[in-house]
């Protein structure tokens, strides 16, 4: 739910010149964060982003500004980078497919449940995806007490099921984890097949050609107007183009479970901007929830560091 600002693991400059000049050196400087820098970038962008995507809801539908945003993503970064076309793509077909539609089982469904449940209940839900990553590769015993700690953090940003939370907001929300669940390999899949971001760009084609059939029968999108196109440009940027681009980097140089715990951030940003943007109150459970997700932040953030180490 993010321009590539670094390359793959062969390293930088395959993108770099094609970006030339100062768009360059910013993407240089960005490729310099840690990996755990870009992911909190990432994540309150595209809080940001579903936010703003809310009150397009009413004039383009979930379905269209899905498709909108998604369509501005790949035309951003197309132009900006240029993908190069050749053998690969036949050759890597299939995992293209796959990505893009990792990518529309992501977007279209958590827009279809932010018009049923809150944003940071959306969120935590969705985050079940990555987390099941975590505990799938999971190994010393400490890692466990992260996962722990960020599965505590997500029980109490989510109130009792079945009561004033909307069973189909609900499902909606599990299918875009699903879908952020099979981002996470298919992006490092992706990095390693192509160069730069022209495995993301590629994908991001595919995905808004599934989304089209959505869109368009939904219907919304067929009277847009330039302000809601303008606007949904935003959305692109916030919640697609930048959260992309830096998770795609990330994901090269940390593993998926370092990747699942440090992005239990989510639910806790997508309750910030909740309470910011959109009136959502925060009580005393919601802060508790935000500093267990701090903790296990920052913990599996330490554990990595030391792992590498070792």
């Amino acid at each position: 739910m993010m321009l590539q600002v670094a390359l793959t693991e062969s390293g930088p400059s395959g993108c770099f010149n094609r970006f030339g000049g100062g768009r360059a050196r910013v993407a240089q400087a960005f490729g310099r964060l840690p990996p755990a820098a870009l992911l909190l970038v990432s994540l309150v962008a595209v809080q940001l982003g579903s936010a703003l995507a809310t009150l397009l809801f009413s004039s383009l539908g979930p379905a269209g500004t899905a498709w909108a945003s998604t369509m501005f993503s790949a035309v951003v970064l197309t132009v900006l980078a240029r993908p190069w076309i050749d053998r690969r793509l036949r050759e890597h077909a299939v995992l293209l497919l796959l990505f893009g539609l990792a990518d529309a089982c992501m977007v279209l469904p958590f827009f279809l449940a932010l018009q049923r449940i809150p944003l940071g209940v959306a969120s935590a839900i969705t985050f079940l995806g990555p987390l099941g990553l975590a505990v799938a590769t999971a190994r010393r015993p400490l890692h466990f007490l992260w996962i722990g700690i960020a599965a505590l953090g997500i029980g109490l940003l989510t109130p009792a099921v079945g009561g004033e939370l909307d069973a189909l907001g609900l499902g909606l929300a599990a299918l875009a984890a699903a879908g952020w669940a099979g981002f996470v390999p298919l992006s490092k899949l992706a990095g390693r097949a192509f160069d730069g971001v022209d495995g993301l760009t590629l994908g991001l084609w595919a995905s808004t050609a599934m989304l089209l059939p959505f869109a368009l029968t939904e219907g919304s999108v067929l009277h847009a107007g330039a302000f809601d196109l303008g606007a949904c440009l935003v959305v692109a940027l916030l919640s697609a183009v930048l959260p992309m681009a830096l998770e795609y980097r990330a994901l090269q140089r940390m593993s998926a479970r370092a990747y699942g715990i440090l992005v239990t951030l989510e639910p806790a940003i997508g309750a910030l901007v909740g309470a910011v943007c959109l009136g959502q109150g925060i009580g005393p459970r919601m802060s508790i929830a935000i500093a267990c997700v701090t903790i296990a932040a920052l913990g599996v953030t330490l554990s990595e560091r030391h792992d590498h180490r070792n």
